[in-house]
């Protein structure tokens, strides 16, 4: 393989950072939509007669399923066709199935909806990052991605903000009754009223210019002759080639996505349980947090990364990762374990401005040693790895700690306490061993060799 080393084009600084907020507010949706169920755990579970085990399979399991399994042959599409027009139709699909959720009338139903709602977002985070690639050269990557990560923490603030008072005010109105479907619960209304409007993000999708793509590789067809066309097999070879780097930083990643959303999924039910507060005051101080923890993380991390990869070390936003590990690890156990919910939100925010920078560093490391035509599938992978392990691993961990190791949900703190302490240490171990890997195939990248034999 060799790299196309033609003079490339990018797109004007405006057109490229209107592409970044759209697809950051189509990235706010996703994490308003996905995290909306939280919100609402102690109710769904009073309501359908659920155990807290039944709820992690929808917290995690359900939307994952199809979340991480459908993203690799989208990825494999955002990769050939109209990256844009595939985001749309995921934006359009994944509000639909959020209604849904507030239509389900029993747990398999609001399952199958889970399950929709994921195959809708598999679509985002692939198509969004290998056009956000397209729009900056190298060295400004860190910036844009930072700006479009900070999604997750601006939709799960907005989540438990603009959601706790949703439920405040359905709870206090009178019964709502629905034609052809009847009465339906408070919690359910909650969906109904968030998931409809995303639907405008999807028409914005229609403003954005596809970008042309850049950074790809030539390689020998089996005639001999030269192609930018990477078969699968050979995108599997060349991700083989290169597994510990990529390998490494993926299981870092998925550490720090497994402590992510056993947060995200029970932080609100162990406010409740153990602080004896009411969701209105857990949602409003929760959201606070994550408004801003989560873009301050983002952007300074993607900004930082930049800079310290022009001024000292290409390997600078695989090492900022490591180095964050640790300091998430330690404010994620300490978390549960604090004596008032004023003093758990104050050691959350560190937390979160960690966990949402290493949401930036890890693509643009990821994509920087990446040729073109397979950055959608190796991004798609890369959720695949993570969001298997973090929605599986991450609401189910915590869940079963609780249920048949302490048999008290009273004692949720230690579970969340337990998985943060050992998925922190397990991450922060695999980012240090990625550095050196990394190294040499960013190296290999700066002197025009990408797609060289490892």
């Amino acid at each position: 393989m060799a790299e196309n080393n033609n003079f490339e084009q990018y797109a004007s600084n405006r057109r490229a950072w209107y592409a970044v907020v759209v697809l950051t507010a189509a990235y706010i949706v996703s994490f308003l939509d996905r995290q909306l169920l939280a919100l609402v755990v102690e109710d769904v579970k009073a309501d359908l007669v659920l155990t807290d085990t039944q709820v992690s399979l929808l917290l995690g399991f359900a939307f994952a399923l199809f979340y991480t399994t459908m993203g690799i042959p989208i990825g494999r599409l955002a990769d050939k066709k109209s990256r844009k027009t595939i985001i749309g139709i995921g934006i359009t699909c994944w509000c639909i199935m959020t209604a849904a959720c507030g239509l389900a009338q029993n747990y398999t139903q609001l399952f199958l909806a889970r399950v929709g709602v994921g195959v809708g977002e598999a679509s985002l985070s692939p198509s969004s990052l290998s056009m956000i690639s397209d729009y900056f050269p190298l060295e400004k990557r860190g910036r844009a991605m930072g700006f479009f990560n900070m999604g997750v923490s601006v939709g799960s603030g907005i989540a438990l903000i603009v959601g706790g008072q949703i439920i405040a005010y359905v709870a206090g109105s009178p019964q709502i009754v629905l034609p052809f479907i009847g009465e339906i619960f408070a919690w359910q209304a909650l969906f109904l009223y968030v998931g409809l409007p995303g639907l405008l993000v999807a028409a914005l999708m229609i403003t954005v210019k596809e970008p042309s793509r850049k950074g790809k590789i030539q390689i020998k067809s089996e005639d001999g002759k030269q192609t930018d066309e990477i078969s699968i097999s050979q995108t599997i070879k060349f991700l083989w080639a290169r597994h510990q780097a990529y390998g490494w930083l993926f299981l870092s990643m998925a550490c720090s996505v497994l402590m992510g959303y056993a947060f995200l999924s029970w932080l609100p039910a162990m406010y409740m349980r153990t602080y004896q507060i009411g969701i209105g005051t857990v949602a409003l101080w929760q959201g606070v947090a994550f408004l801003v923890g989560g873009p301050f993380g983002a952007t300074m991390s993607g900004w930082l990364g930049d800079f310290l990869f022009k001024k000292w070390d290409k390997t600078a936003h695989v090492k900022l990762f490591a180095y964050s590990m640790i300091v998430l690890t330690v404010t994620a156990a300490l978390v549960p374990l604090m004596p008032s919910y004023q003093l758990a939100t104050l050691m959350f925010v560190p937390q979160i401005i960690m966990a949402a920078g290493q949401t930036a560093l890890a693509p643009v490391a990821i994509i920087n040693i990446t040729p073109n035509q397979i950055r959608g599938q190796v991004i798609a992978v890369y959720f695949f790895v993570i969001s298997m392990t973090g929605y599986t691993l991450g609401p189910t961990s915590v869940a079963l700690l609780t249920d048949y190791v302490f048999q008290d949900e009273s004692l949720i703190r230690y579970s969340i306490s337990i998985v943060a302490l050992v998925a922190g240490a397990i991450g922060t171990f695999a980012g240090f061993k990625c550095i050196p890997h990394y190294r040499k195939y960013i190296s290999r990248v700066q002197s025009g060799n990408v797609a060289e034999s490892a």
